[in-house]
């Protein structure tokens, strides 16, 4: 640290509020009472001053004790403690480097040992075999003030940082005389003496010979690298390989568990109890006497149109809900002010059409008498429904003879999605549709539109897992008696009912591939109007 001809610099105060730092009978107890030589050679330095510390050069650590004292006009400015609760550092007494000497045994460089004559270290650690050179900034030998000088910058000489007074006959003598081999110093360069400045201590890392090299290598393929490729797309968690990854193994853990749930199902059907309750309840029980017999014409209408809208309902259920930016917005013409997404639209309208046929449906099943078929007449029903599952699950099929007679099983399922499925669907998705009063305060709060969607959506896998088990079961217990039944209206195996199933098919496909905003804008625009935004 740099010492100057006047008292130690105050800064600020330690404590808020309090005196600056350090306080004024500090500085006054501070100042040096002996004025310091003139000049100090290396041989003035004690033997145990020249000594090297464990980890620093040799020379660099000189004892507090070994300094020559400041001159009266030098006074050394204190700062923090080095421990926690010490004294101030340096410590009291301690005296400033003067001109050729080194002082500080933390600092590990001797800013003065050139000028006094010492040689410094190479980079390797070698001693130089000459005097260095002057730097031209020591203080004069009359007391004057000496600034201290740092590490040279790597690749340039060390320039001085400002011109000190001209060494005195007595210094220049000083800087003359050689040093112990054993003293090693920091030394500056001046301008000339060449481009780069010797180390002021040892070198411990060194660049490899290949550094260049491999340097060179390594920026070449980081520019022949190829760019990174493209993050795959995702579909949802998954990409692409990984959804049929999924599926795969998903598929083959489901097929082993069908096959083990399929021989302990076989196994237990085999006992004596449960022979008698399959012989007991054979899996349906006999209908009314007024029940009609066959399936009309009209069921297979209704039944047409019913999986029509609803597969195009679950279709544009699924685009609502997981659409963020709708590609186009509806609104009625008597409020211009409510818009809906067009896939809301078209759901909203599905919904109303399938509430119609259903309306109908329902009418014509309790008209003609046909609710007997799906409606449970006795209790009878849910033993031979256990019945007719547990013979579902063991491949050994039950009667099919639907043309006359469910059995208890297909009742059941019938008669909880005509009557319990479809109108939750409909109250539901009422409750979230415009339809629905936004000001009815007390309607709203008995019937809030949290529980409406927390009931719709079970509802459409329900609708889902239905259609699935109903159309496996159809293909896999006689496929054409059943199409038969449903849509050529005979009970008779041949590929009358399967060509019209075709034709349904094709149908419902055309129309999942037209439902899209080029094909739904004009008839939107038919009830209302249609716009970007």
């Amino acid at each position: 640290m740099a010492t100057f001809e006047r008292t130690i610099r105050r800064g600020l105060p330690r404590t808020p509020g309090g005196e600056p730092w350090p306080p004024a009978a500090a500085v006054a107890a501070e100042a040096p009472s002996a004025p310091a030589p003139a000049d100090v050679t290396p041989a003035d330095i004690p033997p145990a001053a020249a000594e090297p510390e464990a980890s620093m050069p040799a020379a660099a650590a000189v004892a507090p004790a070994a300094s020559v004292a400041a001159t009266s006009e030098n006074a050394l400015r204190r700062g923090l403690p080095r421990t926690p609760g010490g004294e101030a550092w340096p410590a009291a007494g301690f005296a400033p480097v003067v001109a050729g000497v080194v002082s500080g045994p933390s600092t590990g460089l001797a800013s003065g040992a050139t000028e006094s004559g010492l040689s410094t270290s190479s980079g390797s650690g070698d001693a130089g075999s000459g005097p260095a050179p002057s730097s031209g900034r020591d203080a004069a030998a009359s007391g004057g003030a000496r600034r201290r000088t740092g590490l040279p910058r790597p690749g340039a000489a060390a320039t001085p940082a400002r011109e000190a007074p001209a060494a005195t006959p007595a210094r220049e003598a000083s800087a003359a005389t050689p040093a112990p081999e054993a003293a090693v110093a920091a030394a500056s360069v001046s301008p000339a003496a060449g481009p780069r400045a010797p180390l002021p201590f040892p070198q411990t890392v060194f660049p490899s010979r290949n550094a260049q090299r491999w340097n060179e290598e390594r920026v070449e393929r980081r520019d022949k690298a190829p760019l990174a490729a493209a993050q795959p797309v995702r579909h949802g968690p998954f990409t692409s390989a990984q959804w049929v990854g999924a599926v795969i193994v998903g598929g083959l853990g489901l097929l082993f568990a069908a096959g083990m749930l399929i021989l302990a199902v076989r196994w237990f059907v085999s006992l004596e109890f449960m022979r008698d309750f399959l012989h007991t309840y054979p899996g349906e029980y006999d209908l009314p006497q007024a029940a009609p017999t066959g399936i009309p014409t009209w069921i297979g209408w209704q039944h047409f149109f019913n999986v029509f809208l609803m597969v195009l309902i679950i279709r544009s259920g699924l685009q609502v809900r997981h659409v963020k930016r709708p590609p186009a917005f509806w609104s009625p013409r008597r409020d211009a002010k409510r818009k809906i997404s067009l896939s809301l639209w078209f759901h909203q309208s599905l919904d109303i059409l399938w509430l119609v046929n259903g309306v109908i449906f329902v009418v014509l099943l309790f008209v003609t008498g046909q609710w007997m078929r799906i409606v449970p007449t006795s209790w009878d029903v849910f033993p031979n429904a256990i019945s007719a599952g547990l013979q579902y699950v063991s491949l050994d099929w039950p009667t099919e003879n639907g043309w006359v007679n469910y059995n208890a099983l297909q009742q059941l399922a019938y008669f909880a999605t005509v009557f319990l499925a479809a109108p939750l669907a409909a109250v539901t998705g009422v409750r979230m549709s415009g339809v629905w009063p936004k000001n009815a305060k007390g309607l709203n709060k008995a019937y809030p539109v949290e529980w409406a969607r927390a009931v719709h959506f079970p509802v459409m896998l329900y609708f889902c897992l239905f259609i699935l088990l109903h159309v496996t079961l159809v293909l896999a217990t006689g496929a054409l008696r059943n199409l038969n039944h449903m849509y050529g209206g005979q009970d008779a195996v041949n590929w009358t009912g399967f060509w019209i199933f075709a034709a349904s098919l094709a149908v419902i496909a055309a129309a999942w591939a037209a439902a899209r905003p080029l094909v739904l804008a004009p008839i939107a625009r038919l009830f209302g109007t249609v716009s970007g935004r």
